[in-house]
């Protein structure tokens, strides 16, 4: 039976590298909520008064559900 050796270390700079990309990947996911939050709060703000009571809002919850 053969056995293969699973545990090299990472070349060098590896994790300096994975992390930074790591880091771009985070930065564009919170953009994307960001961008998410404030498209939600343009579409509920276009709303009326009677359509906002009609899904159990009012305006002052608007802020609160963007976050």
């Amino acid at each position: 039976m053969a056995a293969y050796e699973t545990s090299r270390p990472a070349p060098f700079g590896a994790i300096s590298i994975f992390r930074a990309v790591q880091g771009v990947s985070s930065m564009f996911d919170m953009f994307a909520a960001w961008n998410d939050a404030r498209m939600t709060r343009k579409a509920l703000s276009r709303l009326t008064d009677r359509e906002l009571d009609d899904i159990g809002l009012c305006r002052g919850d608007i802020e609160m559900i963007g976050r």
